[in-house]
């Protein structure tokens, strides 16, 4: 008997693991204990990363470059921003992404190669002109990084200095993801439309549904 899950059945697992982290964290903040999940964030970074490679999949060297690429660009950009508030703004990131490079977290650069390589995905969806693709899977990314910003602070993520996040963040984001997604879209082989359209919505819901606990 063939044991061996299809792809199918692959993507569905996979699916099926980034909502019940989402949900399972929401329910157990819901319960109080916000501080147990989310300082679980770095592992829930890795778990996506794990199914981004065995879905999509990234099964060449080729592909893994680029997503190192996203990552590097994301940790350059953030390396930049935390250390002379030029890019973003100024602000300093908190303790539940969990450990740093230079004072900014590893799962931030996961976080940008994730983030990436998925809202590429669902563009390629929709276009398949390489510049509107590129702007609607940055649009993508900064409608997150909208919803992120109103509950980093309380999450213990990062948080700017006064409180108020400058619009300079959002257009920088803007345009590192551009420079980014017109660098990998040409060049990205694989595709799984369905499991990244689930991850991301995954993460709208989850900071969605943040706003109201």
């Amino acid at each position: 008997m063939n044991t061996q899950l299809s792809h199918t059945d692959k993507t569905r697992l996979g699916i099926i693991s980034i909502w019940l982290f989402n949900l399972t964290a929401l329910f157990g903040i819901y319960l109080g204990y916000q501080e147990w999940f989310m300082n679980k964030t770095l592992l829930n970074m890795m778990v996506y990363t794990f199914f981004l490679g065995l879905l999509f999949p990234l099964s060449t060297k080729k592909q893994w470059l680029l997503f190192f690429s996203s990552f590097s660009v994301g940790m350059a950009s953030e390396w930049i921003g935390v250390h002379s508030g030029l890019l973003f703004g100024d602000y300093q990131y908190g303790e539940n992404l969990g450990f740093k490079i230079f004072e900014v977290p590893f799962s931030i650069g996961i976080n940008w190669g994730v983030l990436s390589f998925i809202s590429a995905d669902i563009g390629r969806r929709i276009t398949k002109k390489r510049y509107l693709l590129a702007v609607i899977a940055s649009c993508l990314m900064v409608g997150l990084d909208i919803l992120m910003e109103i509950s980093a602070p309380a999450l213990d993520f990062w948080e700017f200095s006064g409180g108020a996040v400058p619009f300079k963040n959002y257009l920088t984001w803007f345009f590192i993801a551009l420079l980014i997604h017109l660098f990998i879209t040409p060049k990205m082989e694989g595709e799984n439309a369905k499991f990244s359209g689930h991850l991301l919505g995954s993460q709208y819901v989850f900071f969605l549904v943040y706003l109201f606990l």
